[in-house]
């Protein structure tokens, strides 16, 4: 059994790259760049203005109040090239061509219109309210570099250098593998004896999907290791990583480590952490395998711990950026630490970080609230309220 850090050295150290694809750009969200993006052209592509009123010349402008014929009108999307003649005025909107002669663009607050004229009635400054063509970006700058997962804003910059494709890293392909003859889907369990609902895999396929991963199916099995062996051996065929869920203990019913026909070369058996002791990670051939405690805290704190950077590192991201931490004050006192690093499942508040009523490893109730993992070195004593703590976002 190892400890947490060398665990997570060895997940970091297994989290390579899957290889690069072309996608469309709209099939691109959420994937981290391979390559960076160029821009096609620059922007703006001409001369535009920045504010809605009159494009003028500023020779033209006199004293107040005094008025110039408006001879056009220049849109957004308008082709640029229009010609503003001499002693007039050209009606324009903000992102719309400056015509040809233009030097300022005046706002419409600051004037009166009249049937053919505009009349300026009010100070206009020193603003020009143009936007110089390439005064944002130029034809063949990086827009987006390499490394960055597409998100929300890097996705509006990426669109704005007008590539129909993206080069981004492959998603790795999961497949999820909840085993326990006792597991029913949700809604059906009532009406079986002793069965209890399957609430683990549902959240590991949504934090799969969350962290980057392409789930390419779930399934439940029985705790009957033919029945498993088929199963591990198919999703081997279909994924790039396994997860195995329950069945990661020593127990006489515990078969997840046991139904792959090739043995498992361990990156780590267990860890000395708590919750989740149990959790291991293993090459099974060419794939990865995760196997998360059938205790459902267990199952999602590993799944932070150790999977959300597997996850990351397989997609081409940030192995480092998956598992950080930080300072903050505990509102509630701390028990003592034994001998295995813990992790207790809080939620922020105004005041400070506030423990979970109940820290057991299969206590579901306050899961959906619990948005902080606080961490305790092994030994460390009981704290009082205020205790300044180490804490991560779960």
């Amino acid at each position: 059994m190892i400890g947490f850090e060398e665990a997570l050295a060895g997940v970091k150290a297994a989290a390579h790259p899957l290889g690069s694809e072309r996608v469309p750009f709209g099939q691109a969200s959420g994937q981290v760049l391979a390559e960076p993006v160029f821009a096609r052209f620059g922007m703006p592509r001409t001369n535009v203005s920045a504010m809605d009123g009159y494009a003028v010349r500023e020779r033209d402008l006199g004293d107040l109040p005094f008025s110039l014929p408006v001879a056009g009108e220049s849109a957004a999307g308008a082709p640029p090239g229009q010609v503003l003649p001499e002693g007039a005025a050209f009606r324009i909107f903000t992102g719309a061509p400056v015509p040809e002669g233009a030097d300022r663009v005046i706002i419409q607050e600051n004037t009166e219109r009249d049937a053919g004229s505009v009349t300026f009635v009010r100070p206009h400054g020193d603003g020009r309210n143009i936007r110089t063509a390439g005064s944002d970006f130029q034809a063949g700058d990086v827009l987006v570099p390499a490394g960055v997962k597409l998100d929300w804003r890097a996705l509006t910059t990426a669109a704005a250098a007008d590539q129909a494709e993206l080069c981004v890293y492959r998603r790795p392909r999961v497949v999820i593998l909840a085993t326990g003859d006792e597991l029913a889907a949700p809604g059906e369990a009532q009406a079986r004896a002793g069965a209890i609902p399957e609430s683990v895999s549902p959240g590991i396929a949504a934090f799969v999907s969350e962290q980057g991963g392409l789930l390419v199916r779930r399934e439940r099995l029985p705790d009957e290791p033919e029945v498993m062996a088929k199963a591990a051996a198919r999703a081997l065929e279909e994924a790039d990583l396994v997860i195995m869920i329950g069945g990661a203990s020593v127990g006489e019913r515990d078969f997840s480590r046991s139904v792959f026909a090739s043995a498992p070369d361990y990156v780590f058996p267990k860890v000395a952490i708590k919750p989740g002791k149990p959790v291991w990670l293993a090459h099974v051939g060419e794939r990865l395998v995760m196997g998360l405690p059938g205790n459902p805290t267990s199952a999602l704190v590993t799944a932070r711990l150790f999977l959300a950077p597997l996850l990351q590192g397989l997609g081409g991201g940030d192995v480092a950026k998956a598992v950080t931490f930080k300072q903050g004050i505990c509102a509630d006192p701390l028990p003592a630490c034994g001998d295995r690093e813990t992790f207790l499942r809080a939620r922020q508040a105004e005041h400070g970080l506030i423990l979970a009523d109940s820290q057991d490893s299969s206590s579901q109730r306050s899961l959906a609230v619990s948005d902080a993992l606080i961490r305790r070195r092994p030994g460390a004593g009981a704290e009082p309220a205020g205790a300044m703590v180490t804490f991560m976002v779960f």
